[in-house]
């Protein structure tokens, strides 16, 4: 049992519920005998409780000024440990934090995150809720990203070093700003490409998004420089930097997700499809200029005018197929001068595009004229050869609709007079965006292979003598269209 003198000075560390009478009696003895009648073990178990105590009244206050006392996910796991959603989302909150700090615009670009929000995804969610305080940001992945537009990036130097003052390690990537490449006495300084920010084990990203004469949004590749480290980030797992990519510029909207503050595209289901597709193929600029050393360029009047044609039938041919949901991508000629020469050839006197035959829309015909073409010829149907010719002032548009075939892919091509088809067959191929004459445009992939099937080994050199049926190095005999089915199937105007 404890003594009545032990207790009264006892309650002079835990006041209640000792009386008044026993407080005291403690103070009315002699500290001698005080410390006489507590022994020396009660005495450190009484520090004890003491020093426990104080640790862990520390230790509460510590998790409510960081994590009860702030909006957002503060749930810890069953071992008493954050889990990777709370690592996750306290990164994202304080990199989103030092970017308003210095007015960064900058939107979720994360794909995971923004499948999140998508329409299908939000419809799920009402069924199945994966993560309630975290529901958007907390992806399971080790990486969150986001892009920035170049033009509003300020503030270098004072906010990579503030990030680093809030325990961000940093890895900045940098890379030659494109638009000067035509220059060729002009080489400019590196631009920031990519930003890498890693926390506590977690990776923000930070894409910046340049703009482009042809009125896009541009990002460059990621690439490490030898002495960078490889580990810093685990880097096929980025979103962005595998290659280098061109986007429409999207409208932004602010909102709330899992209590932070964040911009979005506001058309989330869009980003997400231009993602998917965004690759982009620089011009070849060294290589066009050591072509017009030796074949220089057309200046005269003629070939200024025919330039200024092809820009304006491009364009016209966008803003019609946009609308359809059409893709295309320069073919032929057109796709030749632009990998060999950046630019489009003078004497070819045509603007030739290619489109998947399962792209194809009823309307399409309608929809040129109704831009101001007139439609020159038709040849074949849906479903063999068929391609299209419109004209623009003096300036024809050839669009040839491209079959899929295993690992081929071909198109037709017909003689009128004849009724004579011929078959132009090129290995399999993807697209991507490529830029010229100021617009975003897409080229195959694979540029050289898809060149050199149609042109052979000596695509670099110039011919101003082709016939289309023969000079064509992947060109096959294909038959010819019965006589009977001529009126429908061969159609000149």
């Amino acid at each position: 049992m404890v003594s009545p003198l032990l207790r009264a000075c006892f309650s002079r560390v835990f006041p209640p519920p000792f009386s008044p009478d026993s407080r005291r009696v403690c103070d009315e003895l002699p500290v001698t005998e005080q410390s006489h009648r507590m022994p020396r073990a009660h005495r450190t178990v009484l520090w004890l409780l003491v020093a426990c105590s104080s640790a862990f009244l520390l230790f509460q206050l510590y998790y409510f000024r960081n994590y009860v006392s702030k909006p957002g996910p503060h749930i810890l796991s069953r071992s008493g440990h954050l889990t990777p959603s709370d690592v996750q989302w306290q990164t994202v909150k304080t990199f989103l934090a030092l970017a308003r700090r210095y007015e960064l615009t900058l939107f979720l670009a994360d794909t995971a995150a923004l499948t999140l929000l998508s329409h299908d995804a939000l419809r799920q969610r009402d069924r199945l809720v994966r993560e309630p305080h975290c529901s958007f940001l907390c992806t399971n992945r080790p990486i969150t990203a986001f892009a920035l537009h170049a033009n509003l990036w300020k503030y270098e130097a004072g906010f990579l070093l503030a990030a680093e003052q809030k325990g961000f390690e940093v890895m900045e990537l940098r890379g030659d700003d494109p638009r000067l490449a035509s220059l060729d006495t002009l080489s400019g300084n590196q631009i920031p490409l990519h930003f890498l920010l890693r926390l506590h084990g977690h990776i923000i990203q930070v894409v910046f998004l340049y703009e482009r004469s042809g009125n896009y949004l541009w990002h460059g590749a990621l690439r490490l420089k030898p002495e960078m480290d490889r580990r810093f980030a685990p880097f096929k797992l980025l979103d962005y930097g595998r290659h280098a990519g061109a986007y429409d510029r999207p409208e932004l909207v602010l909102t709330v997700l899992d209590g932070l503050d964040v911009r979005i595209p506001r058309n989330v289901s869009r980003f997400l499809s231009e993602q998917k597709h965004a690759r982009f193929l620089e011009c070849r600029h060294r290589d066009a200029r050591n072509f017009l050393q030796l074949y220089p360029d057309d200046s005269s009047p003629e070939a200024v005018e025919f330039r200024r044609k092809v820009k304006s039938l491009l364009h016209l041919a966008a803003r019609t197929l946009a609308p359809l949901n059409i893709p295309f991508w320069l073919s032929s000629g057109t796709c030749l001068g632009w990998f060999r020469q950046c630019s489009v050839i003078s004497y070819s006197r045509d603007v030739d595009i290619g489109i998947f035959i399962a792209d194809f829309r009823p309307d399409i015909i309608a929809a040129f004229r109704t831009a101001g073409l007139s439609l020159k010829h038709k040849f074949g149907k849906v479903e063999d050869s068929l391609e299209l010719s419109f004209l623009s002032e003096d300036v024809k548009l050839d669009v040839f609709f491209f079959y899929e075939d295993g690992d081929i892919v071909w198109n037709g091509g017909t003689q009128a007079r004849s009724g004579r088809k011929f078959k132009y067959v090129f290995p399999g191929f993807s697209l991507c965006w490529a830029e010229l004459l100021d617009l975003k445009v897409r080229v195959p992939c694979e540029t050289l292979d898809y060149l050199s099937a149609n042109y052979g080994p000596m695509w670099s050199v110039p011919l101003r003598s082709w016939d289309w049926k023969t000079s064509p190095s992947n060109v096959q005999e294909n038959g010819a269209w019965p006589v009977a089915e001529w009126a429908e199937l061969i159609q000149v105007y």
